[in-house]
């Protein structure tokens, strides 16, 4: 645990992902105890959030309030258990009906979900192993129950501090990062990350074009008078303009990458396979599809591409 700020720690939480850990933000002051992002409901995670509070004199009641930066449930997954202790929980209004109704009624997307992979060529061995790491991670997902809404520009008071919500569509629908405008650091969950780009997948869930999302979602966080950026993994970004600018480039050059493997029709698990080579386990390989079909949604909502089906193959314009 780090103390960024008089009253603002930072905690890094365990989570069985390839990223290892996931970062907690929380606010102590003015008698008040918040929590930004919860992570997964494992032994391990609340262990460690346990011994973090108890270091500050605190215990898990003492959470009054728990701001969320999107659904995923690395950041989402103890919700529903600070939820049950008497704490508020916040979640932006663009997830109550799209990623919180994903874990909060699993059968509402159920059907969807498994057609669009199917819909595009995932081939039934690969789908049975993405079915399994699903089924698993609902175990560890609590979802809140009645989660209160956040809308861009809302300006709370936490803890002593000021935050101003800021709406950063792309990772996820609902994604956003806080701005303690007075200080310039931008608490920015999953948006910016240090070392690696964030997952920009599309779902049976999402917005038609996620990808278009996050890039206007970069646009934004570029404008903003940020000193330092802590985010949902990894380190600080000390320089956010230039890590902007890196992502967009990341991404121009997978969407050029895609183009060179559309010279006949192919189907987006195909297309994942090509701009995703190496070894992948399941989880892995769902992300991969996830984020290789949102390049080649962007790229046919763009007119770049089009595509015939279903299955739905891809091919050049």
């Amino acid at each position: 645990m780090k103390e960024l700020l008089p009253g603002l720690y930072q905690i890094p939480v365990p989570i069985p992902y390839p990223l290892k850990t996931v970062n907690l933000y929380l606010f102590k002051g003015n008698g008040e105890v918040a929590l930004l992002d919860t992570a997964l409901g494992t032994k391990t995670a609340r262990g460690t959030l346990e011994l973090s509070l108890a270091e500050l004199g605190l215990c898990f009641p003492d959470v009054k309030t728990v701001l969320l930066t999107h659904h995923h449930p690395d950041h989402y997954g103890l919700a529903g258990f600070f939820e049950g202790l008497g704490a508020r929980v916040y979640l932006h209004e663009e997830e109550l009906g799209r990623g919180h109704r994903f874990w909060l009624q699993p059968e509402a997307f159920e059907e969807q979900s498994w057609r669009l992979f199917l819909d595009h060529g995932t081939p039934e061995e690969a789908l049975w192993g993405i079915r399994e790491t699903m089924a698993k991670t609902r175990e560890r997902v609590h979802p809140p129950q009645n989660p209160l809404s956040l809308r861009d520009g809302d300006l709370l008071e936490v803890a002593g501090r000021r935050l101003r919500v800021v709406w950063t569509p792309g990772h996820a629908d609902g994604h956003v990062a806080f701005f303690l405008e007075e200080e310039g650091v931008l608490l920015a969950g999953d948006a910016l990350l240090e070392r690696v780009s964030p997952n920009v997948g599309l779902w049976a869930y999402t917005r038609e074009n996620p990808l278009k999302d996050f890039l206007a979602s970069l646009d934004r966080l570029e404008e903003l008078p940020v000193r330092v950026a802590y985010a949902g993994h990894f380190g600080p970004i000390p320089h956010v303009r230039k890590r902007v600018q890196e992502l967009r480039a990341h991404h121009q050059e997978r969407l050029e990458i895609l183009a060179t493997h559309l010279d006949t029709p192919k189907t987006a698990w195909e297309l994942s396979l090509n701009l995703f080579p190496q070894e992948l386990d399941a989880p892995g390989r769902r992300f991969a599809f996830a984020e290789t079909l949102a390049h080649l949604e962007y790229l046919r909502l763009e007119g770049h591409v089009r595509r015939e089906g279903p299955p739905y193959r891809y091919f050049r314009a």
